[in-house]
């Protein structure tokens, strides 16, 4: 990355809302989880919240509802 698209970034970066945040972050999660479990067979989120309990979907859902909102940001600012 050349120093010219990374000053871009911090600037889109300090316009992100903290809806925005959450929803990165919450990518980031989902993205290390998946990334875990393709490693060493380890669900992170499972271990820690229990196999398929009602809190475990809720962040499974919601890192699918972040990556289909960051999709739908990211592809709005690139236009």
């Amino acid at each position: 990355m050349d120093p010219t698209q990374f000053n871009s970034l911090k600037k889109y970066m300090k316009h992100l809302n903290a809806f925005d945040w959450v929803a990165l972050v919450l990518v980031i999660i989902g993205g290390v989880n998946w990334g875990l479990i393709g490693l060493f067979n380890l669900d992170l989120v499972s271990t820690l919240f229990g196999v398929m309990t009602l809190f475990t979907r809720v962040v499974y859902v919601l890192v699918g509802i972040s990556a289909i909102y960051t999709l739908v940001i990211l592809s709005t600012k690139a236009q």
